[in-house]
């Protein structure tokens, strides 16, 4: 009976050490610390690999995950300060640091962190209007991280980073953002257009401009170089015409003329000075009056002599073809339709009155001061005045 007892103590003593042996070996994961508590008090931190404890006297609480954990939060209802709520989703990334604070200084630091993440959110927000916190994502996410890691520093959490995943405003809102944007749009499109048109009537009107620039400078050289043709055509017609009036200067003062042939040539000008359609009036010039004196005193010699030398017929009047005694030859020294004009003698011999141009038609002619009166024919209609020096027997 005895021997029976003492084998049961062995094998409950042996079955104690080896549970002892067991609970006393503790081996921790790499990334993961262990809280040991003694007779209830924090008695030290069992970090990773092999670690032994006092069995049924050290106590390990669950191991503490090390690595850095990513939470994602649900959308928060924010309320910005031009008093519109968003719905902001975040996302923090955050580490334990310090096993035992994380243990004894927040009861859930996941719960903790969350909680504080929404109450640093809605104060960094509502001070933002909502065009201000939609484009201001990365000064938020600052914010937020040095908010939460000032506050979970005493926890044993270091916060790496927050991001906010999505800022969704109401529907109207984005309705009306959506409307703002094609609005926007639309007006950069028509600055645009109209850029390009203003860019447009600069580069044409300035091509206008050059090419008005460069037209009138070529008209202004054009009209330079056709004034420079017409001074140079000028120079050389006046130098002609120069030449033309010497040569025939030359050949009067050579010819030596004499009051007769001046008289002549100026009898035969005056037929021409009254032609055209638009003349009414015509002048004489004053130098004509000399000359026809002249010519006159010569008609009016001419006509005596051939009186003189006519041979009176039964009637007192001399026959018609014959000459008078002091007649030196068979003709005269003037034609006898130009001697038996009374008219053009009265004229010549100075008797004074006015002439009249036929010509000119209805219109009044002019008068030439200092002559007679010529009559009522008209100078340029007597045939033996317009005809030239071969009519005349008398030498010119």
């Amino acid at each position: 009976m005895s021997t029976l007892v003492g084998t049961i103590l062995l094998v409950v003593f042996v079955v104690l050490i080896v549970v002892a042996i067991v609970r006393s070996v503790r081996i921790v994961p790499q990334a993961t610390a262990g809280i040991v508590e003694r007779f209830g008090r924090y008695h030290r931190t069992l970090n990773a690999g092999l670690n032994i404890v006092t069995p049924f006297i050290d106590h390990l609480r669950p191991l503490i995950d090390l690595r850095e954990q990513v939470v994602s939060f649900p959308p928060q209802p924010v309320i910005t300060r031009d008093n519109l709520v968003v719905s902001i989703d975040t996302v923090i990334y955050f580490q334990v640091t310090d096993a035992r604070a994380a243990t004894y200084e927040v009861a859930n630091y996941i719960t903790a962190v969350e909680q504080l993440t929404v109450t640093t959110l809605r104060n960094v927000v509502g001070g933002m209007e909502l065009e201000h916190a939609l484009t201001s994502r990365d000064q938020i996410n600052s914010e937020l991280r040095k908010e939460l890691d000032e506050a979970t520093g005493k926890w044993g959490i270091r916060v790496g980073r927050v991001e906010l995943k999505a800022i969704e405003p109401p529907g109207s809102i984005q309705d009306s953002m959506e409307k703002q944007m094609r609005a926007d749009r639309d007006k950069r499109a028509a600055i645009l257009s109209a850029e390009g048109s203003k860019q447009s009537a600069i580069l044409t009107a300035e091509g206008e401009r050059q090419a008005a620039v460069l037209k009138a400078r070529g008209e202004s050289e054009a009209t330079v170089l056709r004034a420079e043709a017409e001074a140079k055509a000028q120079a050389v017609r006046a130098r002609g015409q120069a030449e033309a009036i010497s040569t025939v200067f030359k050949a009067i003062h050579e010819g030596n003329p004499d009051q007769r042939l001046l008289a002549y040539q100026y009898m035969q000008m005056l037929p021409q000075i009254a032609q055209g359609d638009a003349n009414k009036v015509w002048i004489v010039p004053s130098e004509i009056s000399k000359a026809l004196e002249g010519i006159g005193g010569f008609f009016s010699a001419a006509s005596t002599r051939f009186a003189g030398q006519s041979v009176p017929d039964g009637s007192g009047s001399a026959a018609p073809g014959q000459a008078g005694p002091g007649s030196s030859g068979p003709g005269s020294e003037l034609d006898a339709p130009v001697a038996r004009h009374a008219g053009l003698e009265g004229w010549l011999a100075g008797g004074g009155g006015p002439v009249h141009d036929g010509a000119v038609g209805d219109h009044e002619g002019g008068s030439v001061p200092g002559t007679g009166d010529a009559g009522s024919a008209p100078l340029h209609d007597d045939p033996s005045l317009m005809q030239g020096p071969s009519e005349m027997g008398a030498p010119v």
